[in-house]
C-alpha cells in the first residue's frame, strides 16, 4: 500500500510505524510552500494522511476534494502517533 503524508516538517518515527501497518511506499508533502496547494495527488496512492495541526484550511480542503474525486480515502489526524493510530482504527473499521 502507498500513503501520502501532508503536513509537518519532520516525521520522526511515523514512517517506521506506518511501515509496520503495511505501507511500503511513503511520500511526504510538507505543505509549507505556497505552491503545494497546486500539487496534484499521485496516481498510485491508496491513502492520504493529513496532519491537521500542520496544514492550512485551504490545503486541507483541496486535498480532501482531490482525494474524493480520485476515490482515495483520507485520514485527518494530529502529528502524533497516538492520534494517527486512533484515526487508523476508525479508518479500517469503516
Amino acid at each position: 500500500m502507498s500513503i501520502l503524508i501532508v503536513g509537518g516538517d519532520r516525521l520522526g518515527n511515523i514512517p517506521d510505524n506506518l511501515k509496520s501497518l503495511g505501507f511500503t511506499e511513503i511520500e511526504h508533502l510538507s505543505g509549507r510552500k505556497i505552491g503545494h496547494i497546486a500539487v496534484d495527488l499521485p496516481h498510485e496512492i491508496d491513502v492520504v494522511l493529513v496532519f491537521t495541526d500542520y496544514v492550512n484550511h485551504g490545503l486541507a480542503a483541496k486535498i480532501k476534494k482531490d482525494a474524493r474525486k480520485k476515490g482515495v480515502r483520507t485520514i485527518f489526524a494530529r502529528r502524533s502517533w497516538a492520534y494517527i493510530a486512533k484515526a487508523w482504527q476508525g479508518f479500517i473499521n469503516g
